[in-house]
Order: structure tokens, then sequence, then C-alpha cells
């Protein structure tokens, strides 16, 4: 092979086609990388992974990204703890979504280095020979290495292969997932944040397009929650359970539903707070919705426009409302005293949710009170409702 076509084609001398599926395959590697090792289970511990595939992620990162698991953790989990206020390492809702899409890699680099934020945040991470004074040491060894390879392997083509690989993941997931996720999408679940999904199939970015499911129940191993979502995470996470590679911790909070319980007792609460998500998701399908159909056939012109345009907004986490939206909310409820009682015990059962970390007891008579109010309403949806959550209980106490 003569110095030209070792330039031109490298020692593969791949077709464009095949320079193609290779850099999809290898892009794909490292989304899975970083959300299956870095988020789910470095981050959240929603799984534990085999030795073996803790180390070929790691090492997989160190070529492909020059990111440290520690570094990573510990700006993700700050993320959560300070989601959406000015400590947030990268929030739209606070800095700007121009700013996080375009240059949220710089905002990212820039936490990865306050040693406050290590410290406090990336506990657990590894702390072997190898992290010390390879991956940490040496950052940018790993993606020099990985130009050198390419290039050797592909010619000229694969410094093109090498700068798709470098712009994947500050585009995707600093960009994408850190910007647009919390900024346009749909709601599953109102979480005390603005994250959303968005799009139902998580594939191109590992799953972590269902980013509303994700920072509503973020120690869970699988990101999907409706029944036509997919989540290409988990599919990676059921093969390595399979063959012995890792094993799932958690997937979100587990209730039973005793059809023929009818009392709100201990039990119950703590299964609803614990699924209080979930709940509230209920309470806007099975009560909000029909109550709002019913009222908007029986307003007048002016207010059915009204009816419609502020239905969502009556579930809405009161972060996503801006004034216009509360202006509309309280327009809205005055056209229906029954609009009036529904938006009212959903505020009070968002109140209920907060004494979660207080007296029980307290809890347990604030949802029996609710329950009371909610059954004597004489709205039927409304009185179902009630009465279902009754039903709740531990899986332990269903079973025993």
């Amino acid at each position: 092979m003569s110095i030209l076509d070792f330039l031109s084609h490298g020692l593969l001398n791949l077709s464009v086609t095949e320079l193609v599926i290779y850099t999809l395959v290898v892009t794909h590697i490292t989304i899975v990388a970083v959300t299956v090792f870095l988020h789910r289970h470095s981050a959240h511990r929603a799984l534990e992974l085999h030795p073996v595939l803790k180390h070929f992620f790691r090492a997989w990162l160190w070529f492909t990204t020059g990111m440290g698991t520690r570094q990573w953790t510990a700006v993700h989990r700050k993320h959560h703890a300070k989601c959406e206020t000015e400590e947030d390492p990268h929030s739209p809702v606070v800095k700007g979504i121009g700013e996080i899409f375009w240059r949220g890699v710089e905002n990212y680099r820039i936490e990865a280095t306050n040693e406050e934020t290590l410290a406090k945040y990336g506990r657990g991470c590894p702390d072997d020979w190898l992290e010390r004074n390879v991956y940490e040491k040496y950052t940018t060894g790993g993606i020099t290495a990985l130009a050198i390879i390419n290039i050797s392997l592909f010619g000229a083509l694969g410094l093109t292969i090498w700068a798709i690989q470098m712009v994947w993941i500050p585009l995707f997931a600093a960009g994408v997932i850190n910007g647009i996720g919390h900024w346009w999408g749909y709601r599953n679940f109102e979480c005390p944040d603005a994250a959303r999904n968005i799009s139902p199939w998580g594939i191109l970015i590992g799953g972590e397009e269902l980013h509303n499911n994700h920072h509503t129940y973020p120690n869970s191993a699988k990101l999907s929650a409706k029944w036509y979502e997919f989540d290409i995470g988990w599919m990676w996470i059921r093969l390595f359970s399979m063959l012995g590679l890792a094993k799932v911790i958690s997937t979100g909070p587990v209730v039973a539903r005793v059809p023929d319980k009818n009392v709100l007792d201990k039990d119950a609460v703590l299964a609803l707070l614990n699924d209080r998500f979930r709940v509230m998701a209920r309470y806007s399908k099975e009560v909000v919705k029909p109550v709002m159909a019913q009222e908007y056939l029986k307003a007048d012109a002016a207010s059915r426009k009204l009816i419609k345009r502020a239905r969502r907004l009556l579930v809405r986490q009161p972060l996503l409302v801006n004034d216009s939206g509360r202006d509309r909310i309280s327009a809205v409820v005055e056209t229906s005293p029954e609009i009036r009682v529904i938006h009212d015990l959903h505020q009070r059962l968002q109140e209920i949710w907060a004494k979660r970390g207080g007296n029980m007891d307290e809890v347990i008579h604030a949802l029996s009170e609710w329950c009371k109010e909610a059954e004597a309403s004489g709205l039927q949806s409304l009185e179902n409702f009630a009465a279902t959550l009754k039903s709740y209980a531990t899986p332990q106490a269903a079973t025993a």
C-alpha cells in the first residue's frame, strides 16, 4: 500500500456505507456507556454492573469523550439536587435554552472542576489506580489516541469520524437532554421541575429522551412508563442481565391495589406517598379531564374557550405556570363551582404530599379529611377517585 492510499483510505479501506455503519455503531456504544454506566449505574445506583462491564465502559468513555466517572456523576447528582435553581449546573429555565443548548458542555466543564461539587456529590465513584493515574490524570490522552487510531484505520475520513464522536455527547447529552429535555416535549408526570419527554421512542439517545419519566423516578433503571414508550437503554440492561453482567436494583415505586380494601390506614398512606406522582396523573385523567369536559358542554362560548385553554394548567407544576397561566386559572375557576372544587382539592393533595417527611398521623388525618370532602362533593368522578385511594397498599401488606 502506498503512502497516498494509506492517507486516503487507511488500513481497512472501507466503503462510505461501511464507514457510516461503523460511525453509528461506535456512537451508539458511547450513548449506552453514558446512559447505562454513568447515568443509571453510577449517578443513581438503579442497577449494579459486572466489574468487567464497568471497566469496559470506563475505558470506552475515556477514549470517546474524555469524561471522568466522578466528574460526570457529581455534576449530574447536583443537577437533580438543585434542579431549576441558580445552583443547577445546566438549567435552561434559569440560564435560557440557547445558553444550555449551544454552550451546555462549557457549563458542564465549569462545574466538573468545582472541588466542592466533586467532594459532595462524587462519592462512591471508582478510585483505583487506573482512575487516578490514567483516566483523571490524562483526560485528553484517550481522545488523542482515538484520533490516531481512526486516521490509521480509515485514512482522512477517520478524522471526520473522530470529530463526529467528539461532538456526539456534547450535542445530545449536554445540548438536547439538558436543554430541550427541560424546555420542550410532553409530561407524563408533574414532577417538581421542568423535565419533559422529548420523544416516546428513546432510541437515538439511549432512552434519555424520556426525561420527564426519569426526573419523576430518578432511581429507576427503566425510563419508559407508558405502554407506547420504548427505552433502548432498558433493552440493553435486560440483555446484560440475561448475560449475568447486570443486576437491576430499582424500577421505581412498587405499590399494590387491593380491590376489597376500603380503609385509609397507615399502609395505604405509605403506598400513596410512594406513588404520589402516578396518583396525581390519575387525578388529572380520572377527575379533571371528565369534569372539565362536562363543564365545557354546559358553558357559553366565552367560557368554553377559557376551559379549553386552562384544562392542563389546572394540574401543571407551579414552576411551569407563568403569570398569564395563573390568570387563566383564576378566571376558569370562576366559571364553575365544580371546577373550583377539583382545583382546590388538587392543591390540597399537593400540600398533603409535601407533609410526607413530617408526622405520619397528621398526614393520615389530612388525607382522610380530603377523602371525606371529595366523597361529599357530589362529583361522581371525584367520589370514585377518592374511593380508590383506600385500596392502596404496600406489596408486603398486600401479600400478608
